[in-house]
């Protein structure tokens, strides 16, 4: 008889409030050579794995998870797959400093004290990485992903209950709709975060229709599923500058976190305006006040007919669980149809 449980290897993190779930071990080589393709995979066919983790009773929307696999590129020392609310995001900056952090510190990836570099492969291809060690904990990660492109500006759709929202749509390993969100009487603050889901839902759904879903080079990327609401930007210093922002995941999240993607996409649409330059920063606070350090690489060339822009988003990720989850295959609250499959088999 064919036991009925299966059991995953998790190493929970979190990096400015934003909870990633690392699976380290428990799901079967998946089929495809590079990541994108096993990402593309898992989605089509074995979607259950990010139902079940990011929903009662094993998880919550608001987590993220990373789904640990091998690379293709030669120089990565690790692939990871990336699951949300959403759906499967190319890229992450949260993600990836959640990921690089848990993997140095489980000595998946042995960990040197100083300075290190490390590459992993993720949907979009190579985040660079490099971490700082201090005492045998990791106590930053900066990260450059693939670069950002503003791919229309001066955009605006009628929102039932809230009127004409203006937005410019930038990318930053997942389409987002950047806002300023003192058009509309936020100031991006942990007691507006129930109102500012509620807008964030009406606009995006208002928004999806007609908008652009294809990337130049990965193909067809899906639907809107992000939308970051920009404050105030406040000078610090010469070339550092400091903003309120908060980043909507549809359907119905507001991160913890000012998200690493969501400060790349602004400072790309900042940089195309003449407003930050090469070597200067944007620190993104979030409504928990939580922050990031964005810093402008300048200008990367072209993805497609678009400039693009590199940037590197600096951050620290903190393990908060080790555990093992036993999945009953049997217990109607898990759906097997698209899960059973993954599953490395139970010894």
């Amino acid at each position: 008889m064919t036991h009925p449980e299966r059991t995953l290897e998790l190493i929970d993190t979190q990096s400015g409030g934003d909870v990633s779930r690392i699976v380290t071990s428990g799901i079967e080589p998946l089929p495809g050579k590079t990541v994108l393709e096993k990402a593309r995979y898992l989605q089509q066919e074995g979607d259950g794995l990010r139902r079940l983790l990011l929903s009662e009773p094993y998880g919550d929307p608001a987590m993220s998870v990373d789904l640990i696999v091998e690379p293709h590129h030669p120089e990565a020392q690790a692939g990871y797959i990336i699951m949300e609310a959403m759906g499967y995001p190319m890229y992450s900056g949260s993600n990836t400093i959640c990921t690089a952090t848990a993997l140095l510190q489980s000595g998946a990836i042995p960990m040197v004290e100083g300075e290190q570099q490390v590459v992993l492969e993720s949907p979009a291809g190579l985040a660079r990485i490099k971490a700082v060690v201090r005492n045998g904990r990791v106590e930053s990660i900066t990260t450059q992903g693939e670069p950002a492109y503003v791919a229309e500006e001066g955009l605006s759709v009628d929102v039932p209950h809230y009127g004409r929202v203006d937005f410019d749509l930038v990318w930053s390993g997942a389409y987002f709709a950047l806002v300023d969100a003192t058009q509309h009487g936020f100031h991006l603050n942990r007691e507006e975060e129930i109102a500012l889901t509620a807008f964030g839902d009406a606009f995006v759904r208002a928004a999806r229709p007609g908008l652009l879903e294809e990337h130049p080079e990965l193909g067809n990327v899906g639907p809107l599923p992000f939308a970051h609401f920009m404050g105030p930007v406040r000078e610090l210093g010469e070339g550092r500058f400091e903003s309120p922002s908060a980043t909507y995941v549809h359907p119905g999240v507001i991160c913890r976190s000012p998200t690493g993607t969501g400060t790349s996409a602004r400072l790309a649409l900042m940089a195309q305006r003449g407003d930050i330059h090469k070597g200067e920063s944007l620190e993104t606070i979030s409504p928990r006040g939580n922050r990031f350090i964005g810093t402008c690489l300048g200008e990367e060339g072209q993805v497609g007919q678009y400039r693009a822009w590199n940037s590197h988003i600096t951050g620290r990720g903190r393990i908060i669980a080790h555990s093992r989850i036993v999945v009953d295959l049997e217990d109607p609250l898990v759906d097997v149809s698209d899960l059973e499959h993954l599953f490395s088999p139970h010894p």
